[in-house]
Order: C-alpha cells, then sequence, then structure tokens
C-alpha cells in the first residue's frame, strides 16, 4: 500500500471510529471533508486564516459553519437553522455538532497541527448551560487527539453586557485549557481591565471599527499588558488594512486577505510588510482600493 493509500485508509478508519463513538450524524465526502445533519439540512465547515503580522505567517483559522446543496456550499443561514432550534436542548445539540463538523475537518485535513482553531459558540449555548462549559466539546477533542489549548473559543459581543456570565464563561473554558477570544465592544481602552487575570487570549476589533477608534495606540497597550493579542478581523478594503498595519496590531483576518474556504490554506506573507515603513503606504493602499 503506498503512502497516499494508507493515509486515506487511515482516516478512514479513523472517521468510522469516531462516529461509532457519537451520537452525531455525520457524513464523510470523498475529499476526507466531514459534515453533519440538522433538519434535514447538511452542513460543514469553511475556514478563514488569521495572519500574525510580527511572525509573517498563518498562526491559525477560524471556522465558519455552511449549508450545502447538491454539492455547493451554500451561505450560512445563521438565525434561520437557530430559531428552528426553539429548545434549549436542540439548540445545545446544534453548536456542539458545529463544533464537532469545525474539530474533525481541521483535524483531518490540516497538514501543519501546530495553528489554531478559532470556533463560534452561540450565547443562548452559553446561557443555557450552567456549570462545566467546554466539557463535552473537550471529551470530543480528547477522542481525536486534539489538545484543547489548541482550540479558541470565540465568546460573542452580546455576552459582554452580562458581565457575571462572561467572568463565568471565561473562567469555565480557561479552566479546561482552552484559550479565549472576546470581541470588543465600546470605546473605552480599559475596557475589559476589571476581568484581570480572566482578560481574554484575544481581543478581536472589526476593521470598520478600528478606523473609527480614536484611542487604537491606548486599547493594545492595554490589551499587550495583559499578555493579550488583538486581531482585527473582517478586513475587506485596503484601507482596512492599512489602518490596522499601522496601529500595529498582532493578527489580521478578512476576505482582502483570503475569503473562506473549503480548504486549510495559508497566507505564507503579505508582501505590503516589506514596504510598511514607507510613509506612502497608507495612500498607496487607499488608491489601489479605488482602481
Amino acid at each position: 500500500m503506498n503512502a497516499l493509500a494508507h493515509t486515506i485508509s487511515s482516516s478512514k478508519d479513523e472517521f468510522e471510529l469516531i462516529q461509532s463513538a457519537t451520537d452525531y450524524s455525520l457524513k464523510r465526502g470523498e475529499n476526507n471533508w466531514i459534515s453533519g445533519f440538522f433538519y434535514h439540512c447538511e452542513l460543514t465547515s469553511v475556514f478563514q486564516p488569521i495572519f500574525s503580522v510580527d511572525q509573517n505567517k498563518t498562526i491559525g483559522h477560524a471556522a465558519y459553519i455552511r449549508s450545502k446543496s447538491d454539492e455547493d456550499v451554500a451561505l450560512w443561514p445563521w438565525q434561520v437553522f437557530f430559531s428552528l432550534a426553539s429548545k434549549d436542548e436542540q439548540l445545545v445539540g446544534l453548536d456542539r455538532l458545529c463544533r464537532v463538523i469545525h474539530a474533525l475537518n481541521y483535524h483531518l485535513n490540516n497538514t501543519s497541527k501546530l495553528t489554531h482553531l478559532l470556533v463560534d459558540v452561540h450565547p443562548r449555548l452559553l446561557e443555557s448551560v450552567k456549570d462545566d462549559h467546554g466539557q463535552a466539546f473537550e471529551n470530543f477533542l480528547d477522542l481525536i487527539g486534539v489538545r484543547t489549548s489548541q482550540v479558541v473559543i470565540q465568546i460573542p459581543a452580546i455576552v459582554n453586557r452580562n458581565w457575571k456570565l462572561l467572568q463565568h464563561v471565561i473562567a469555565n473554558y480557561r479552566s479546561r485549557g482552552y484559550q479565549i477570544a472576546a470581541n470588543y465592544s465600546g470605546t473605552r481602552s480599559d475596557w475589559m481591565v476589571e476581568l484581570g487575570s480572566l482578560y481574554p487570549d484575544i481581543v478581536r476589533i472589526g476593521a470598520y471599527d478600528l478606523l473609527k477608534h480614536e484611542s487604537i495606540n491606548e486599547l493594545i497597550d492595554t490589551v499587550h499588558s495583559f499578555d493579550a493579542k488583538l486581531l482585527a478581523g473582517e478586513i475587506v478594503t485596503s484601507a482596512e488594512l492599512a489602518a490596522a498595519l499601522r496601529a500595529k496590531v498582532d493578527y489580521l483576518q478578512g476576505n482582502l486577505l483570503s475569503e473562506p474556504q473549503q480548504a486549510i490554506r495559508s497566507i505564507d506573507a503579505l508582501p505590503v510588510l516589506e514596504t510598511l515603513s514607507s510613509p506612502s503606504i497608507y495612500t498607496h493602499l487607499q488608491q489601489k482600493q479605488q482602481k
């Protein structure tokens, strides 16, 4: 048996063992991509690279769920599907299914085992599960041989309004070894300082909000004072990319760099970083966007 055939066979055997050990309805495609089923709808993963400015390489991927129809990957009707899960137990099952699909696709198709997987959790799940957040997912990660430290749990911004829940959720996930990403909300640079030791590992800010933020240097200083990283997400224009680079954020993510794909792809380098020291970089990128 050649190496390729052995890899395919091993992957198939592994998936069959995983399937037999879980209650999720899963399917393995010919391309080794995993999908699951909810309300007769087939769901699968797409991944978007997260790029480190300092390291000049991809250090992880954000996972997003998509629905499939006739082998075409369609946009994810997030609100529609989660509205179908009207009961808490249905929503918990759906949310966990999404993360299982992401973890399997990342584990089986990622040639580099050193990068991190960033996954969302639905706010209703965080509210309905009273304790032991992340335990069920940890059990599944153990099954496929993935450490919780390789997974970043992204807390939805709406949870920022409930300070007690936010602290409880971060403490639960952190105790199990997960990394935490929180979405920036508000205008204060000292946002979340009160969390202290529960401060998230990554603070995510939308690139559009980054353009409007008047005290980004203070925000970055605060984030770094807690040994955390600032991620500029949703970068879709060269002006937003330039703003992120000028602000010296740690991580970059967005369709301008690479759109979410049904593949684990990396951004090897950003040529624009080589000219970052040039005073004209911001003007240059703006002109490029206008063409």
